[in-house]
């Protein structure tokens, strides 16, 4: 299918000057969501991630066992969204944090790289749903992207929007490869059009993770999006985000270019790890290191 001719029908990108001074007047706006009840909501948007190559089965069960235990030992707050790890351990997760609300989120389709066949990338997929995700996070092909195949990029998403059926697919852009506000903007929009759930900033494998500046662009076009389709995509932060202050510029970008509408769950999510003991730090008003 053709997606490239789509991105006419759509405003041309912000400028990089343009971008930088908004996200100067929203860090501005970031400090008066400086409270109790933001950062819990940040927390509850959390996809509490280990994605490394020291995971094993035993680490990570008594992770997600950390996670499933959560409301036990703080009844008071909400817990984490998901749990986000390596296919092989969908199963793992499964059966610790069986009869909780918490849902399983698994990489896949060549994560972090994307850099496979196409058909691993599907038979990866089909496998961690079969197994137990309900949630599946991959990566657009950057170097197509950057090569200017922008259908083959987009197509790729389509396929694996077909194998993923009745899954949240979660689109990562790898914004600071793809560097410039066009490109993240080309990038979120042929996402979206190829059935991305949400769009999501970054693998944080590379040197160049989430930055507010990426999420200003993707926000726009989810809202320009939203505007010609009726469709609401969500938006996850995601890489090198570690501290209160972090959560709540993200959560700011969102409720000020999408609106509160968005600052649900279901169309915001913060992909991260250390950030779960900071904004308990910052909810409880002392150190705590539960994870």
């Amino acid at each position: 299918m053709e997606y490239a001719n789509h991105l006419s029908e759509y405003g041309a990108a912000p400028s990089q000057e343009q971008v930088a001074n908004e996200v100067a007047l929203l860090r501005e706006t970031a400090k008066a969501n400086h409270n109790a009840e933001v950062y819990k909501f940040c927390y509850s948007a959390i996809d509490l991630t280990t994605l490394s190559s020291c995971d094993s089965e035993q680490s990570v069960a008594t992770f997600a066992r950390r996670a499933a235990e959560f409301t036990l030992d703080y009844p008071h707050l909400p817990n984490v969204a998901s749990i986000c790890i390596y296919p092989p351990f969908v199963e793992t997760v499964g059966l610790e944090i069986d009869a909780t609300p918490l849902r399983i989120t698994s990489v896949a389709g060549g994560f972090p790289s994307s850099q496979t066949f196409l058909e691993v990338k599907m038979l990866e997929v089909a496998m961690a749903i079969e197994n137990g995700a309900d949630e599946v996070d991959v990566v657009l092909n950057v170097g197509k992207m950057l090569s200017g195949a922008l259908d083959e990029a987009a197509n790729e998403i389509e396929v694996l929007r077909e194998e993923s059926e009745g899954a949240t697919l979660k689109v990562i852009l790898e914004t600071g490869a793809l560097c410039t506000p066009k490109l993240i903007r080309q990038a979120s929009l042929l996402a979206m059009h190829a059935g991305a759930d949400f769009i999501k900033t970054s693998t944080g494998k590379i040197t160049v993770a989430a930055t507010p500046e990426a999420a200003v662009v993707m926000c726009h076009a989810i809202k320009d999006y939203y505007a010609k389709s009726g469709h609401k995509v969500g938006f996850k932060a995601a890489g090198g985000i570690r501290t209160a202050e972090d959560a709540v510029l993200y959560y700011t970008i969102v409720k000020e270019i999408l609106g509160e509408e968005w600052l649900t769950t279901d169309l915001f999510r913060i992909g991260a790890s250390s950030l779960a003991n900071n904004l308990l730090s910052a909810i409880e008003g002392k150190e705590i290191q539960y994870y």
